[in-house]
């Protein structure tokens, strides 16, 4: 009974009250870490304060607690149980119907190539017609073409903007998700908000034991950034020549991914532990999107670039990308 009451006070009361430094530090080195952290200071009125004590936060560490106290899972497991849960239960369906939108925008372009050659010569003959300077039939060709377009997107229900659905929600998610971490990693004054500090600090694993403090040995920061890399690469490896948006684009990834690495560092573990696994769920929804029958079971229609060997192809373009060529 005791368990299930501190779980009905927490969805009740938010955590207010926040410290900035992990327990234990001294003045000296909590100003050093201050001053390195990614995240910035909750100064009065600030932008982090603000976000910290915004309700969606509030929502992820009374959620957080729930699901901690109610299976009886260690800290550690609790926050991979988290992040596989909204990884599956939220951005996985948001995948798949990112998935069909893209395969619907892949089948159309045969139709648009063909629409616009059409349109293409039909302004042509009109401008001859008129008198139209080059300048205005592209003007022409332009605006109707983007009408078509537009009708076609409209008739398949299939808008570009749909595809970029699952960002919108991933991220978001992502940011409320690590800052309650954070909030519960670094306690505060209220005595229930430092009873989880308490058991952070000894709810980890393996040489991540205590929760509340960065991963000193980096081995949670480094296979992020591996991870994060392997995601980039199996994306790129869709298409073995790039265009130059395309590998601009892959590059800052790239970057980032490794940007990613000191940033971890410097955050509580169980910060570092939930984006592990948070990227860990996004690679293997990736390849699962990947399976012909997964992609049949969503009803995902069946594109030109499908392939009913993709996991064969993956090995095979990594091959011939990094190892045979020339």
């Amino acid at each position: 009974m005791w368990r299930w009451r501190r779980v009905g006070q927490a969805l009740q009361r938010p955590l207010r009250e926040r410290l900035l430094l992990p327990p234990g530090w001294g003045p000296r080195a909590g100003a050093a870490a201050a001053a390195a952290s990614p995240l910035p200071s909750a100064s009065p009125g600030g932008l982090y304060e603000a976000l910290a004590e915004s309700a969606p936060v509030h929502w992820a560490e009374s959620g957080l607690v729930a699901l901690q106290a109610g299976t009886g899972l260690p800290w550690w497991l609790s926050i991979v149980c988290a992040g596989a849960a909204l990884r599956t239960g939220l951005t996985l369906p948001l995948a798949a119907h990112q998935g069909h939108v893209l395969a619907k925008l892949e089948n159309l372009q045969p139709e648009i190539e063909n629409l616009a050659k059409r349109l293409r010569y039909e302004v042509s003959i009109r401008g001859k017609q008129l008198g139209w300077s080059e300048k205005v039939a592209r003007f022409h060709f332009r605006k109707n073409m983007g009408r078509i377009v537009s009708e076609l997107y409209v008739r398949d229900n299939c808008h570009p903007f749909k595809a970029s659905l699952l960002m919108w929600i991933q991220i978001p998610v992502w940011v409320f998700v690590s800052i309650a971490l954070r909030n519960c990693s670094v306690g505060a004054a209220d005595s229930e908000v430092l009873a989880v500090q308490e058991q952070l600090s000894t709810g980890g694993t393996l040489w991540f034991t205590d929760l509340t403090v960065p991963d000193t040995t980096w081995i949670l920061p480094v296979s992020l950034g591996l991870l994060n890399l392997l995601i980039v690469e199996i994306f790129a490896l869709r298409k073995l020549e790039l265009s130059r948006f395309q590998k601009y684009a892959t590059n800052f990834i790239r970057g980032l991914s490794i940007l990613m690495v000191p940033i971890a560092a410097t955050v509580p573990s169980s910060m570092a532990l939930y984006w592990l696994f948070s990227s860990f769920m996004g690679l293997s929804h990736n390849l699962l999107l990947r399976s012909p029958t997964f992609r049949r079971l969503c009803r995902i229609p069946r594109t030109k670039s499908d392939s009913d060997t993709p996991y064969r192809d993956i090995v095979s373009a990594f091959y011939t990308k990094y190892f045979f060529k020339k």
